[in-house]
């Protein structure tokens, strides 16, 4: 284990040297700053990009305390600023997640509960039934949780963190706003077959119908100013347009 990290933050060398542990109380950055002969204004800038990356948290009251280790925010804060600069980058980044996706598939699968394949099959019921309303609505929450849901066991931080920053970047790019009707039917089939094939255990089948469904993806992840006609749904009104 890395006992010295030689970053250009002392507050992080200072957490790394004496092994705060999740939960752990730093000391006040009076404390610090004495102890490690730092400004104090230079430890606020280190806490608050400290922060960001998801390393510690500072409440009042309750001082800066250290978090469990997650890839997401790092991956967040980089994606954001990327799609800001560029928001075609997002076809880039949707590429990497679909890799991500199908090369980990199995063992994310394989790690399954019973209860998690009932919660797939629960947000495919949820997600027709917003689809087969009057009104329809996008299920994009039910969207994101079938997918996380999947790859929720998978014992990969790294692969995670990506994944989870995929589907803020797709609201980013407010991907969840903007549907063709035909688009979200065939795709929430997929989805069905897919849960349906994983409750029986049929990895394979479910491994295929996962690919067939990225191929589809592949054509939605566009930006929302494409000339393919798109259903604009938000609350409970629905307006199609053509550019």
């Amino acid at each position: 284990m890395i006992k010295q990290l030689h970053s250009d933050s002392e507050l992080l060398d200072y957490m790394v040297t004496n092994g705060f542990v999740p939960g752990a109380r730093l000391p006040s950055l009076n404390d610090l700053s004495t102890e490690l002969g730092v400004s104090i204004g230079k430890l606020r800038e280190q806490l608050e990009a400290a922060r960001v990356l998801g390393l510690v948290a500072a409440r009042p009251r309750r001082g800066i305390e250290c978090n469990s280790y997650s890839f997401t925010p790092a991956a967040r804060a980089s994606l954001m600023f990327g799609l800001a600069t560029n928001e075609r980058l997002f076809r880039e980044f949707s590429e990497l997640r679909n890799g991500i996706e199908s090369a980990f598939w199995r063992p994310a699968v394989l790690s399954l509960t019973d209860e998690d394949k009932r919660e797939l099959k629960q947000y495919v019921s949820l997600a027709w039934h917003k689809l087969q309303q009057s009104r329809i609505q996008i299920p994009h929450q039910e969207h994101r949780a079938f997918h996380m849901t999947i790859f929720r066991r998978l014992d990969n931080l790294f692969a995670t963190g990506l994944l989870e920053a995929y589907w803020d970047a797709y609201e980013a790019v407010e991907l969840n706003l903007y549907a063709d009707y035909g688009y979200l039917t065939e795709v929430w089939g997929y989805h069905e077959g897919i849960a349906d094939a994983i409750a029986s255990d049929e990895v394979d089948r479910a491994l295929a119908l996962h690919e067939e469904h990225l191929l589809l993806l592949r054509t939605r992840d566009v930006p929302r100013n494409s000339s393919r006609q798109e259903t604009f749904v938000e609350g409970n009104s629905k307006v199609r347009s053509r550019a």
